[in-house]
């Protein structure tokens, strides 16, 4: 039975006591059979207030060893887990918050206010429950619920909605069931070949999909653990891993650009000897940085690829570092992969177009938007992922950008991704979107936002005398912006569609 209690019960009955989850900053151990105990005390609990199969549970918090047993608690007993973004803006929340019919949050005392004022907008009742993300426990132990019992779920049931990012428009409610996110950590595992012995440490937030389903689920289905500090922190990253004996973590490329600029391992006295490999997701690595953080660290990174409606793993690199493709995301792992043309016909290997994912991790469809689902995922079970790219003789993906974010320029199409990974390899650049901008002459004339290194400098000229030597006078940016920092989603991804805005740009 491919479903989140399934693997609860069978850890709790085979290990009991084996760690599942280790948190930091309180310092708390939790053992499989504590994890399957608050499952059903949560369960049991929430069905007294009043919840029933297949409502909606949210929570606002950070990560932490509450959150982490709140969203497969939840789960376990039959609800619909449905995390709130701590980086959405107030009507997003508020947006969300509604569209979702979610029934009770949990919440710590930092996020009281901006919750609050969100749902004094959403015509509902909501149950709202304050808790301390460190406390070892939220509901104590009741002789009222011994007479409850959490009801019959099947593989097929809802587990997770989660809402993707909306860096255009509203943001999507993504249903997935517990097959679906089963599906997800059981790629993750054939992809890594997980074992028992594997710790990962957690690195991104409990409200994506990256870090439910790659550090939380598929440490559940492996029999492994994970280590969940409440944030990434680039500081104490190598510290944590050595301390903890972590065999592996997921990142994105942002938080592989912040390490290999700002820290270094030879002053440090870190066991690291444990350390099997890191997983890049989320946005594409650019090889170039890729290399260079395998070099200064000596850890294998193994780039991958994953989406909110694929719970997460699509693609991955081979295990073998003789066997993987800088700048591909690699292979299909557990599901089906194609690339189609503008007719749904698919095309030579080598030939662009839109990539296509079949398998059980595929969403169920979006919340409450049959007619957005059905433009998507069409009726034989391909889900449209939006993604251009190729597919090489081997397998081996390669992305070359999103359909919406083509810059149009003179009516030839360029690849935002083309240029961002050209000024990557600039040694003062730390991070690279490249956007369109109107233009009265070629209808979209390239504009690229940057982000030095610290200590480095370079003037817009010189960076752009670089992409020409690198690109060619056509796809040299006409316009580079210097900024601190560059939107980002909640995994760390650059929210390119947002830069325009954030600029407020007009006609160049």
């Amino acid at each position: 039975m491919r479903t989140i209690r399934h693997y609860i019960d069978k850890r709790a009955l085979g290990e009991p006591d084996k760690i599942f989850m280790i948190a930091p900053e309180p310092g708390l151990y939790l053992t499989y059979r504590q994890l399957q105990e608050d499952s059903v005390n949560l369960g049991k609990h929430l069905t007294k207030l009043g919840l029933q199969k297949g409502d909606k549970v949210s929570f606002m918090l950070g990560n932490g060893c509450q959150s982490t047993k709140i969203f497969l608690g939840a789960m376990y007993s039959g609800f619909v887990i449905t995390p709130l973004n701590l980086m959405a803006q107030p009507a997003q929340l508020e947006y969300v918050i509604g569209h979702s019919d979610t029934k009770l949050v949990f919440f710590t005392e930092n996020q009281k206010d901006k919750l609050e004022t969100a749902i004094k907008k959403v015509n509902r009742d909501i149950i709202l429950i304050q808790i301390d993300n460190d406390a070892e426990t939220i509901f104590s132990a009741d002789e009222d619920l011994l007479g409850i019992h959490l009801p019959e779920i099947n593989e097929e049931d809802d587990a997770l909605l989660l809402y993707t990012s909306g860096t255009t428009g509203l943001p999507k409610g993504v249903i997935l069931s517990h097959k679906n996110l089963v599906a997800g950590g059981q790629y993750t595992t054939m992809a890594h070949e997980l074992t028992p012995d594997d710790r990962a440490l957690c690195s991104l937030p409990l409200y994506h999909i990256n870090g439910e389903v790659v550090t939380v689920v598929a440490p559940l289905l492996s029999g492994g653990s994970a280590v969940m500090p409440h944030k990434y922190s680039t500081s104490n990253f190598w510290e944590l891993i050595s301390e903890y004996g972590c065999t592996w973590f997921s990142v994105v490329p942002t938080i592989i650009s912040y390490l290999t600029s700002t820290t270094d391992l030879e002053s440090k006295n870190l066991n690291l000897d444990q350390l099997r490999f890191g997983r890049s997701a989320s946005s594409a690595l650019p090889p170039s940085l890729h290399k260079d953080f395998e070099a200064k660290f000596k850890v294998s990174i193994v780039e991958t690829m994953g989406l909110t409606e694929t719970a997460a793993p699509v693609f991955s690199n081979p295990m073998d570092p003789t066997k993987r493709k800088y700048g591909s995301p690699g292979l299909a792992v557990g599901n089906e992969a194609k690339i189609i043309d503008k007719e749904g016909n698919e095309v030579p290997r080598r030939t662009q177009g839109e990539i296509m994912i079949r398998g059980d991790n595929v969403m169920k469809g979006y919340y409450k938007a049959q007619d957005t689902t059905a433009k998507v995922l069409e009726p034989d079970g391909w889900f449209h992922t939006g993604d251009l790219g190729y597919m090489d003789e081997d397998g081996f993906v390669f992305v070359t950008g999103r359909i919406k974010e083509l810059i149009i320029k003179g009516g030839e199409n360029i690849a935002p991704k083309e240029i961002d990974e050209a000024l990557y390899k600039h040694p003062a650049v730390l991070e690279a979107a490249a956007v369109g901008i109107p233009d009265e002459h070629y209808g979209e004339q390239i504009m690229c936002c940057v982000v030095m290194k610290p200590d480095c400098t370079a003037t817009e000229e010189e960076l752009r005398c670089y992409c020409f030597e690198h690109l060619g006078e056509f796809k040299t940016p006409k316009v580079i912006k210097f900024m601190d920092e560059l939107p980002k989603g909640p995994s760390g991804k650059i929210q390119r569609l947002k830069l325009p805005d954030m600029l407020k740009l007009k006609k160049t």
